[in-house]
């Protein structure tokens, strides 16, 4: 993956004399550690169709855990985990713990985006920290606060009890997600009726309650947290008997996958009702910019859409290797022919020549990098009519249909000017 400022002399922001080391060896080094740290949890690939998190290596984060402490230890969960996670580390360790070691759990979610990592860390705009509320437990609060006191205010750092702290990571993942999907049903509203949706969400936008982030329509969310916490609170309200709230919070999921199949039909219906045959280059693979992660990515649903319609793909990212774009297009869980697959890409390491000869353009990451390309360059190259589909909205579309292109975004119907006046009509494209 790629992330901006990742190096050794970026992780810390103090320089503490000699007592930072890194270290894989964990073994080497438990025996000094006071505060250990418990991370990922991907989602069940069995149980209930992938909804419930997958806590297998947590556990066994904390069987280690308690085989190889001598002294007692606070444990600090770090990534998303289901509510009362805690409870079930702490009766591991307590069944496994060595005579006179005990431990204190510490929720502690880290709120960082992939591509900002580093920066999200030492700009935090808060810290949870959650524990017990007994003298041992907000002793270990504090210890904790005490590391994140070297660069965040103290103001900034905000503790509550365990069970809080991991809900409000789910919370804060599932709210911005439903953002983004709920700006992303209205685009279809804008496409319907003339609306032009960045206009939409700049008015809804600029009030203060609501705010302007996360509300860029898009061919939609992925990544490797939205969909699986928001999977994961499906399961717990399910779990607690809590069936409307489960289907709230499904619905930000369909509409997600609504989205991404609304834009891949987009790119069919255009191109004269079939994409069989045709070559069509896929500008972006990786889920959002600034990283090699295609986890859950939109172009993966768009791309398998238009192979399965019979196209031939001509796919161009940045960052993401040309192994990982055929691993996940070929992978049993999107096709039963991964050779008929493979024999309809071509993975090109230029955009240039990923657009030559090709009928369509279907942009799905919003690489700044697209937005200084040659267009002109790229139009005297392609099949005529030249499409471009544009699912993030970056582009100038009124430059490229001067161009010629014909130009499809997300929530907003645009108008050929050079037609209308040869018809002597407006067409819409």
């Amino acid at each position: 993956m790629t992330e901006a400022h990742l190096g050794k002399e970026n992780v810390l922001p103090f320089r503490p004399p000699c007592n930072v080391s890194f270290n894989t060896a964990i073994w080497r080094h438990f025996p000094f550690i006071h505060t250990s740290l418990v991370s990922r949890t991907p989602q069940d690939s069995q149980e209930l169709s992938g909804r419930a998190a997958d806590l297998k290596y947590v556990e066994g984060a904390a069987r280690m855990i308690a085989e190889m402490s001598t002294s007692s230890k606070i444990v600090v969960e770090k990534s998303t985990v289901p509510v009362k996670a805690a409870e079930s580390i702490m009766t591991i360790l307590r069944a496994n713990h060595k005579p006179g070691v005990s431990y204190q759990i510490l929720s502690n979610p880290e709120f960082l985006a992939e591509g900002t990592a580093i920066d999200d860390l030492l700009n935090a705009d808060r810290v949870l920290i959650g524990g017990e509320d007994t003298p041992e437990g907000q002793a270990a609060i504090e210890e904790l606060s005490w590391v994140y006191g070297h660069w965040i205010n103290r103001r900034n750092i905000i503790t509550m009890n365990t069970w809080s702290s991991e809900l409000s990571k789910l919370a804060a993942n599932a709210f911005l997600a439903q953002r983004i999907s709920s700006i992303n049903s209205l685009s279809a509203v804008c496409e319907a009726t003339g609306a032009d949706i960045s206009e939409v969400a700049r008015a809804v936008g600029l009030d203060s309650r609501i705010g302007s982030k996360f509300l860029q329509a898009s061919v939609g969310f992925g990544g490797s947290c939205f969909q699986k916490d928001i999977l994961n609170l499906v399961y717990i309200c399910e779990s607690l008997n809590l069936s409307e709230v489960a289907t709230y919070w499904q619905q930000v999921i369909d509409m997600n996958d609504y989205q991404k199949n609304r834009f891949a039909n987009k790119v069919i219906e255009s191109l004269f009702n079939t994409v069989s045959g045709k070559q069509i280059a896929v500008l972006g693979f990786a889920f959002k910019k600034n990283t090699g992660d295609t986890r859950e990515s939109p172009a993966i649903h768009v791309a398998t859409k238009l192979l399965l319609e019979g196209a031939k793909l001509h796919i161009y990212d940045p960052k993401v290797d040309h192994s990982q774009i055929l691993e996940d297009l070929t992978h049993p869980s999107v096709t039963e022919e991964p050779e008929q697959v493979r024999s309809n890409l071509v993975l090109h390491s230029d955009p240039y020549s990923a657009t030559a000869g090709t009928h369509a353009i279907v942009l799905c990451t919003e690489w700044d990098e697209f937005m200084m390309l040659d267009f002109g360059r790229i139009y005297g190259s392609m099949m005529k009519p030249a499409y471009i589909f544009d699912g993030r909205k970056i582009l100038d579309h009124e430059s490229l249909i001067k161009v010629g292109f014909e130009v499809q975004t997300i929530g907003r119907r645009l108008v050929r000017a050079g037609l209308a006046r040869s018809c002597g009509s407006i067409a819409q494209v």
